[in-house]
C-alpha cells in the first residue's frame, strides 16, 4: 500500500523542495530560537488544539514564570494553572507538570531522547514524542498532526478517512519513508508549516506551493476534495444556573472543581444543573449540596461556552447569603480583588464582568 502511494514520487527532490522553502519562509516563532527540548515540549503541548497566534503570548509568560524544567517541576499546581488560564484543555498543563517531575526524578532532569522513554511520560503521545525527538534531537521520527495529514493526503492522493483511529499510524508510515535523514527537524517543521500557511483546509494556495510538482491531487484538480474527514458527533447542550453568591462582607463564594475530569482543579462560581434540579428547587439544592443558605436575586446575563464534546448554556444569577463561614471544603469566600489570584476557566472569567 505504502509502496503504491509512493510510486513515481521523487523523494529526494520532494525533501529538497520542502526544505528550501522552509528555510526561506519559516515563521519567526519563540520556540524556534534554539533546540531546547524543554521549550519545544512546552510549545508542542500548548499548540495542541490551539492556534499559533494564541499560543505565543502564553508561551512567553510560561517560560518567563518557569524558565527551566526544574522550575516547572517544583511549582505549585495552582500557579501552573493560573499561567495556563484561558488556554483551555487544562489536563495538558497538569500532565506536562507531572511528566516534568518524572523527568527530574528518573532522568536527572534531562528530557529523554529515546522513543521508549519519552513515550512513557504522562501526556506524551506519538505526535509530541515525534516532535521532540525530531525537532530537538534531530532524529528521523514522524510527527503527524492535522497539517501533516492534510498535506500528504493531497500530495499522495490518499482517499481514506483521516478521522479514523488507524489513519495516524498510516500517515506515520508515509512520513518514515519521506523524511529527510539529514535534517528531520526542518523536514517535520517544514511540512507542518506548509500545512499551516499554504496547504490550508480551504482554498489551498497551490500556485505558491513548493511541492506542487509532486502533488497528485493538484495534478487531478481535486485538492479541495482532500483530505476526506468524517464529521464529529454533535455536541451535547447542558444548561446550568451559575451563581454569583455574595455575603454581607462583599465576598463571593467560589468552588474548586474536582481534581479529576473536565477543568480539573480550576475554580468556578457554583453551578446548578437546571435540567436535573429544576429552577424552583435551586435555593434548596444549594443549601443541600453546599451547606449555604442563599436568596436568589436577579438574572445578570447569559453565556455560552463550547467544548469539543459539549456546550455549556449558562444563565448567571446574583444571589445573597448572610453566612460568613463555609463548611464545605470545596468552597471559599473571596473578595472581588482576590478573584484574580485563582485560576478560572474562560467561561467563569467572563462572569466576572457581572460582579
Amino acid at each position: 500500500m505504502i509502496e503504491n502511494k509512493l510510486q513515481n514520487v521523487n523523494i529526494y527532490q520532494f525533501q529538497q523542495d520542502l526544505l528550501n522553502w522552509y528555510d526561506t519562509n519559516k515563521r519567526d516563532l519563540p520556540w524556534r530560537e534554539d533546540q531546547d527540548p524543554y521549550k519545544i515540549w512546552v510549545s508542542e503541548i500548548m499548540l495542541q488544539q490551539t492556534k499559533v497566534d494564541t499560543v505565543i503570548p502564553y508561551f512567553h509568560r510560561f517560560i518567563t514564570k518557569f524558565p527551566t524544567l526544574h522550575d516547572l517541576a517544583e511549582a505549585d499546581q495552582q500557579d501552573v494553572l493560573k499561567v495556563w488560564e484561558g488556554l483551555g484543555y487544562y489536563s495538558r498543563a497538569r500532565n506536562l507538570q507531572n511528566a516534568v517531575k518524572e523527568v527530574v526524578a528518573a532522568y536527572g532532569g534531562e528530557v529523554p531522547h529515546t522513543p521508549k522513554d519519552l513515550g512513557s511520560l504522562k501526556g506524551v503521545g506519538p505526535y509530541t514524542k515525534g516532535a521532540i525527538l525530531s525537532i530537538a534531537y534531530n532524529q528521523p521520527e514522524p510527527a503527524v498532526d492535522g497539517n501533516v495529514m492534510r498535506v500528504l493526503a493531497r500530495v499522495l492522493k490518499i482517499e481514506d478517512d483521516i478521522a479514523k483511529p488507524s489513519a495516524k499510524k498510516q500517515f506515520e508510515n508515509y512520513v518514515r519513508e519521506l523524511i529527510s535523514q539529514d535534517d528531520p527537524s526542518s523536514f517535520n517543521q517544514g511540512i507542518m508549516e506548509l500545512g499551516a500557511l499554504i496547504c490550508t483546509p480551504k482554498t489551498p494556495m497551490c500556485m505558491f506551493c513548493p511541492v506542487q510538482q509532486h502533488c497528485k491531487a493538484f495534478a487531478e484538480g481535486i485538492e479541495e476534495e482532500l483530505p476526506i474527514k468524517s464529521k464529529a458527533k454533535k455536541q451535547k447542550k447542558v444548561p446550568y444556573a451559575a451563581l454569583l453568591i455574595k455575603n454581607e462582607k462583599n465576598q463571593y463564594v467560589i468552588e474548586k472543581r474536582s481534581d479529576n475530569g473536565l477543568l480539573a482543579s480550576l475554580w468556578q462560581f457554583p453551578m446548578v444543573p437546571i435540567d436535573e434540579i429544576g429552577f424552583d428547587h435551586l435555593e434548596n439544592w444549594v443549601h443541600s449540596e453546599y451547606g449555604v443558605k442563599i436568596t436568589l436575586g436577579s438574572k445578570a446575563g447569559n453565556l455560552k461556552h463550547v467544548f469539543s464534546h459539549l456546550i455549556w448554556q449558562l444563565e448567571i444569577y446574583q444571589a445573597k447569603t448572610i453566612q460568613n463561614q463555609l463548611y464545605d471544603q470545596r468552597l471559599k469566600f473571596v473578595d472581588k480583588e482576590g478573584l484574580e489570584l485563582y485560576p478560572f476557566p474562560v467561561s467563569h472569567q467572563k462572569m466576572m464582568k457581572f460582579i
